[in-house]
């Protein structure tokens, strides 16, 4: 099983976007909540600033450097777990599964997200990201994950929460899981993922 981490580990979509709204805004771009989502939810950083750019935002060439430290250390304050999601980490692994993590964030993201948590030893040397591997909607990460592991498509279940990442799933041919936090359901579902509210509703499907 495969997990997407920003917005489906942990709770750090809302606060990483309304920091990002300010520093746009404060750019000269006229943005709102709801186009952080539309715009750039499941991206990379140097997608946000080659597209604010060519909307016209006055972002230094160094700007990525710039929000990441920005970011980091709005995200050292610590964001929560998605609720539930310990619950279906464990039950994931008591069926002898492995969990893997595929990220377009760097490393130094999510080391600042999940290790609070635990989830960074836990899940240590099953960590992906874009600094290692082609970003999503690419499915290199997972591909990765399926090769080490030696599992088929059959046996492999991924779970994001952008239309960008479930994209990467689909083209994996992996059973592929939309959790519907910050994205409409109705824009995962016509990625072509299986749109679901809650972790529990994870399990569910699973049948853990």
């Amino acid at each position: 099983m495969i997990f997407d981490c920003d917005g489906v580990l942990v709770d750090s979509e809302g606060p990483v976007n309304a920091l990002l709204l300010e520093d746009l805004n404060a750019r000269g771009l006229s943005l709102r909540s709801r186009d952080m989502q539309s715009l750039f939810v499941g991206g990379t950083m140097e997608g946000v600033f080659r597209q604010a750019r060519a909307m016209g935002g006055d972002l230094p060439d160094d700007w990525v450097d710039r929000f990441y430290e920005k970011m980091f250390a709005r995200l050292s304050q610590g964001v929560p777990l998605i609720d539930g999601v310990l619950d279906l980490i464990a039950a994931v692994e008591a069926t002898g599964a492995q969990i893997w993590v595929a990220s377009n964030g760097p490393y130094q993201k999510m080391r600042h997200t999940l290790a609070p948590h635990g989830l960074w030893d836990r899940f240590d040397g099953r960590i992906m990201s874009r600094e290692d591997f082609a970003p999503k909607p690419a499915p290199d990460m997972i591909l990765h994950a399926m090769a080490q592991v030696g599992a088929d498509r059959s046996e492999t279940v991924f779970v994001d929460d952008s239309a960008t990442g479930c994209a990467a799933g689909i083209a994996a041919g992996v059973r592929t899981i939309s959790y519907a936090g910050e994205t409409p359901a109705a824009i995962l579902a016509e990625a072509g993922a299986e749109p679901v509210a809650s972790m529990a509703e994870v399990r569910h499907l699973l049948g853990l």
